[in-house]
Protein backbone atom coordinates (compact mmCIF):
# COMPACT_ATOMS: atom_id res chain seq x y z
CA UNK A 1 0.00 0.00 0.00
CA UNK A 2 1.82 3.73 -0.95
CA UNK A 3 1.54 6.57 1.15
CA UNK A 4 -1.77 7.91 -1.36
CA UNK A 5 -3.58 4.68 -0.89
CA UNK A 6 -3.44 5.01 3.33
CA UNK A 7 -4.22 8.83 3.11
CA UNK A 8 -7.19 7.78 1.19
CA UNK A 9 -7.96 5.11 3.71
CA UNK A 10 -7.64 7.37 6.46
CA UNK A 11 -9.89 10.35 5.28
CA UNK A 12 -12.39 7.90 4.64
CA UNK A 13 -11.50 5.49 7.66
CA UNK A 14 -15.39 5.85 8.68
CA UNK A 15 -15.62 3.58 5.41
CA UNK A 16 -13.03 1.36 5.66
CA UNK A 17 -12.38 0.66 9.15
CA UNK A 18 -13.46 -3.08 8.35
CA UNK A 19 -10.21 -3.67 5.89
CA UNK A 20 -8.03 -1.56 9.04
CA UNK A 21 -9.38 -4.38 11.44
CA UNK A 22 -9.06 -7.54 9.13
CA UNK A 23 -5.32 -6.22 8.20
CA UNK A 24 -3.84 -4.51 11.58
CA UNK A 25 -5.53 -6.20 14.17
CA UNK A 26 -5.27 -4.57 17.48
CA UNK A 27 -2.91 -1.57 16.08
CA UNK A 28 -6.28 -0.15 15.19
CA UNK A 29 -6.48 1.18 18.25
CA UNK A 30 -3.65 3.57 17.56
CA UNK A 31 -4.73 4.48 13.97
CA UNK A 32 -7.76 5.75 15.62
CA UNK A 33 -6.75 7.36 18.30
CA UNK A 34 -4.01 9.41 16.15
CA UNK A 35 -7.06 10.23 13.43
CA UNK A 36 -9.18 12.42 16.79
CA UNK A 37 -6.03 13.73 17.95
CA UNK A 38 -5.14 15.25 14.39
CA UNK A 39 -8.95 16.02 13.82
CA UNK A 40 -9.31 18.24 17.27
CA UNK A 41 -5.73 19.29 17.32
CA UNK A 42 -4.33 20.28 13.93
CA UNK A 43 -6.34 22.92 12.11
CA UNK A 44 -5.65 22.17 8.76
CA UNK A 45 -6.75 18.22 9.47
CA UNK A 46 -10.09 19.53 9.70
CA UNK A 47 -11.41 17.21 6.92
CA UNK A 48 -10.36 14.11 9.09
CA UNK A 49 -13.59 12.06 10.10
CA UNK A 50 -14.95 12.47 13.48
CA UNK A 51 -18.85 11.96 14.57
CA UNK A 52 -19.00 8.90 11.90
CA UNK A 53 -15.95 7.26 13.07
CA UNK A 54 -17.08 6.90 15.96
CA UNK A 55 -20.47 6.06 15.46
CA UNK A 56 -18.93 3.00 13.55
CA UNK A 57 -16.26 2.68 15.66
CA UNK A 58 -19.06 1.43 18.47
CA UNK A 59 -20.60 -0.36 15.53
CA UNK A 60 -17.16 -2.84 15.35
CA UNK A 61 -17.39 -2.73 19.34
CA UNK A 62 -21.00 -4.39 19.10
CA UNK A 63 -19.66 -7.12 16.60
CA UNK A 64 -17.00 -7.68 18.94
CA UNK A 65 -14.20 -6.74 16.45
CA UNK A 66 -12.85 -4.22 19.35
CA UNK A 67 -13.12 -3.39 23.07
CA UNK A 68 -15.75 -0.59 24.03
CA UNK A 69 -14.91 0.87 27.17
CA UNK A 70 -10.79 1.01 26.03
CA UNK A 71 -11.90 2.34 22.78
CA UNK A 72 -13.91 4.70 24.97
CA UNK A 73 -10.63 5.84 26.98
CA UNK A 74 -8.11 6.07 24.39
CA UNK A 75 -10.49 8.31 22.49
CA UNK A 76 -11.57 10.39 25.50
CA UNK A 77 -7.72 11.00 25.61
CA UNK A 78 -7.23 11.48 22.16
CA UNK A 79 -9.93 14.29 21.73
CA UNK A 80 -8.65 16.24 25.55
CA UNK A 81 -5.15 15.90 24.53
CA UNK A 82 -5.91 17.20 20.24
CA UNK A 83 -7.78 20.18 21.39
CA UNK A 84 -5.21 20.98 24.04
CA UNK A 85 -2.32 21.27 21.54
CA UNK A 86 -4.97 23.12 19.07
CA UNK A 87 -5.82 25.84 22.27
CA UNK A 88 -2.01 26.02 23.12
CA UNK A 89 -1.41 27.02 19.46
CA UNK A 90 -4.08 29.70 19.36
CA UNK A 91 -2.71 30.81 22.90
CA UNK A 92 0.82 31.05 21.41
CA UNK A 93 -0.26 32.70 17.78
CA UNK A 94 -2.70 35.17 19.41
CA UNK A 95 -4.60 37.60 17.26
CA UNK A 96 -1.91 37.26 14.76
CA UNK A 97 -4.13 35.45 12.91
CA UNK A 98 -7.14 37.82 12.37
CA UNK A 99 -3.84 40.12 10.30
CA UNK A 100 -1.73 37.71 8.83
CA UNK A 101 -1.39 35.39 6.03
CA UNK A 102 -1.31 31.98 7.60
CA UNK A 103 -1.71 30.00 4.23
CA UNK A 104 -2.31 26.79 6.19
CA UNK A 105 -5.56 28.41 8.15
CA UNK A 106 -8.99 28.81 6.71
CA UNK A 107 -10.07 32.15 7.32
CA UNK A 108 -13.41 32.17 6.46
CA UNK A 109 -13.71 28.64 8.68
CA UNK A 110 -11.70 30.74 11.68
CA UNK A 111 -14.24 33.96 11.55
CA UNK A 112 -17.08 31.81 11.41
CA UNK A 113 -15.75 29.49 14.51
CA UNK A 114 -14.93 32.91 16.72
CA UNK A 115 -18.47 34.22 15.38
CA UNK A 116 -20.32 31.19 16.94
CA UNK A 117 -17.89 31.48 20.18
CA UNK A 118 -18.20 35.36 20.74
CA UNK A 119 -22.26 34.34 20.87
CA UNK A 120 -21.98 30.88 23.03
CA UNK A 121 -19.03 31.28 25.29
CA UNK A 122 -17.49 28.37 26.91
CA UNK A 123 -20.60 26.57 25.44
CA UNK A 124 -19.21 26.36 22.52
CA UNK A 125 -16.64 23.81 23.13
CA UNK A 126 -18.51 21.16 23.88
CA UNK A 127 -21.49 22.06 21.30
CA UNK A 128 -18.73 22.10 19.02
CA UNK A 129 -17.63 18.48 19.36
CA UNK A 130 -21.08 17.70 17.25
CA UNK A 131 -19.89 20.42 14.38
CA UNK A 132 -17.86 18.81 11.95
CA UNK A 133 -14.71 21.65 11.06
CA UNK A 134 -16.18 24.15 14.29
CA UNK A 135 -15.04 21.64 16.48
CA UNK A 136 -11.10 21.84 14.75
CA UNK A 137 -11.20 25.39 15.28
CA UNK A 138 -13.09 25.65 18.32
CA UNK A 139 -9.96 25.43 20.82
CA UNK A 140 -7.52 27.08 18.47
CA UNK A 141 -10.35 29.83 18.77
CA UNK A 142 -10.32 29.58 22.81
CA UNK A 143 -6.46 29.73 22.83
CA UNK A 144 -6.77 33.16 20.39
CA UNK A 145 -9.58 34.57 22.55
CA UNK A 146 -7.70 34.02 25.99
CA UNK A 147 -9.64 31.77 27.94
CA UNK A 148 -8.03 30.57 31.09
CA UNK A 149 -6.84 27.49 30.39
CA UNK A 150 -8.52 25.62 33.65
CA UNK A 151 -12.01 26.91 32.42
CA UNK A 152 -11.23 25.47 28.95
CA UNK A 153 -10.25 22.71 30.28
CA UNK A 154 -13.49 22.18 32.11
CA UNK A 155 -15.59 22.26 28.70
CA UNK A 156 -12.81 20.35 26.82
CA UNK A 157 -13.19 17.28 29.28
CA UNK A 158 -16.58 17.63 29.86
CA UNK A 159 -17.33 18.06 25.59
CA UNK A 160 -14.86 15.25 24.94
CA UNK A 161 -16.71 12.86 27.19
CA UNK A 162 -19.99 13.17 25.74
CA UNK A 163 -18.92 13.65 22.42
CA UNK A 164 -16.91 10.32 22.38
CA UNK A 165 -18.73 8.08 24.92
CA UNK A 166 -22.44 9.13 23.57
CA UNK A 167 -21.47 8.25 19.91
CA UNK A 168 -19.60 5.30 20.50
CA UNK A 169 -22.82 4.12 22.96
CA UNK A 170 -24.69 4.95 19.89
CA UNK A 171 -22.83 3.63 17.32
CA UNK A 172 -22.94 -0.21 19.85
CA UNK A 173 -26.71 -0.07 19.51
CA UNK A 174 -27.82 1.64 16.51
CA UNK A 175 -24.36 1.70 14.53
CA UNK A 176 -26.14 -1.78 12.75
CA UNK A 177 -29.45 -0.44 11.56
CA UNK A 178 -28.99 1.25 8.15
CA UNK A 179 -31.29 3.93 8.38
CA UNK A 180 -29.58 5.18 11.37
CA UNK A 181 -26.24 4.89 10.05
CA UNK A 182 -27.09 6.64 6.40
CA UNK A 183 -28.27 9.34 8.50
CA UNK A 184 -25.85 9.97 11.23
CA UNK A 185 -24.60 13.31 10.38
CA UNK A 186 -28.23 15.19 10.23
CA UNK A 187 -28.93 13.37 13.63
CA UNK A 188 -25.97 14.63 15.14
CA UNK A 189 -26.94 18.35 13.47
CA UNK A 190 -30.51 17.96 14.59
CA UNK A 191 -29.04 16.91 18.13
CA UNK A 192 -26.73 20.05 17.88
CA UNK A 193 -29.72 22.16 17.05
CA UNK A 194 -32.22 21.37 19.92
CA UNK A 195 -29.12 22.16 22.39
CA UNK A 196 -28.57 25.66 20.49
CA UNK A 197 -32.20 26.83 19.99
CA UNK A 198 -32.94 27.66 23.58
CA UNK A 199 -29.41 29.00 23.92
CA UNK A 200 -30.40 31.87 21.17
CA UNK A 201 -34.13 31.98 22.37
CA UNK A 202 -32.68 32.82 25.79
CA UNK A 203 -30.18 35.39 24.09
CA UNK A 204 -33.25 36.82 22.04
CA UNK A 205 -34.77 37.21 25.16
CA UNK A 206 -32.45 39.00 27.01
CA UNK A 207 -31.97 41.49 23.98
CA UNK A 208 -34.90 42.48 23.79
CA UNK A 209 -35.83 43.15 27.44
CA UNK A 210 -32.78 45.23 27.26
CA UNK A 211 -34.34 46.94 24.39
CA UNK A 212 -37.59 47.41 26.38
CA UNK A 213 -36.25 48.76 28.72
CA UNK A 214 -34.68 51.85 27.26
Amino acid sequence: MDFVQLLDMLVHVDKTLGTLIAQYGTLVYAVLFAIIFCETGVVFLFFFPGDTLLFIAGAFCATGHMHPLLLMLLLVTAAVSGSTLNYWIGEAIGHRVFTHDYRWINKDALRRTHEFFEKHGGKTIILARFVPVVRTFAPFVAGVSDMTHARYQLYNVTGALIWVVGLVTAGYFFGNIPQVRDHLTLIVLIGVGVAVVPVLLGGLWKLGRRMLGR
